[in-house]
């Protein structure tokens, strides 16, 4: 994994640069992960969906490509902005679907992968991460990680490379920074 970081990392600084070799060696590296990400993602959404994981993988390809200038840190923050921008996606898919009409199915609710409260759930913490993005980043990082990819503990903490405990103290600051924002009536005005 170490050496695998490395290599992805020095892909991303040369694709950046122009390289197109770097760009295709980048992607098929990446790919089997951005795959895991966009099943994880639609597994969330409702049966009916009108995507599907592999289109939206080819979406965010599209994003990612045209976002190639972008100063890429390094494989967690390439990630992180993938897994940013396919959650994005899926949102504005939702976004589209607010004139539907819901019809409330006796029994059924609990079973339902996407109710209508949790979408405004999902939204309002998207917007609120656009504040969180801009004061600390690795906060909204985190909260993407934990709570629209729906790592564990020790996956967040491998993933971000951190100790655990370092990111179970930063998820607790986090969550209550976005508690305080939902129940000031900021949420509203993001």
């Amino acid at each position: 994994m170490e050496n695998d970081e490395g290599e992805i990392t020095r892909l991303l600084h040369e694709w950046r640069a122009g390289s197109r070799e770097a760009e295709d060696r980048l992607f098929a590296l990446v790919f089997p992960n951005l795959r895991r990400l966009a099943h994880y993602l639609m597994q969330r959404e409702r049966k009916d969906h009108p995507l599907q994981a592999t289109e939206l993988i080819g979406q965010i390809y599209f994003r990612m490509v045209a976002a190639k200038d972008r100063d890429w840190r390094n494989r967690t923050h390439f990630f992180a902005i993938a897994a940013r921008a396919m959650r994005r996606y899926l949102i504005d898919i939702g976004r589209g679907r607010t004139s539907a009409e819901f019809v409330a199915i006796e029994g059924l609710e609990g079973i339902l992968p996407a109710s209508r409260e949790k979408i405004d759930l999902a939204i309002t913490v998207d917007r609120l991460l656009d504040d969180l993005s801009a004061t600390n980043p690795d906060w909204c990082t985190l909260v993407e990680m934990k709570f629209f990819l729906g790592l564990t503990d020790e996956e967040t903490a491998e993933a971000m490379n951190v100790k655990l405990r370092t990111m179970q103290r930063a998820w607790c600051d986090a969550r209550r920074w976005l508690y305080t924002r939902m129940e000031s009536g900021n949420a509203q005005s993001a």
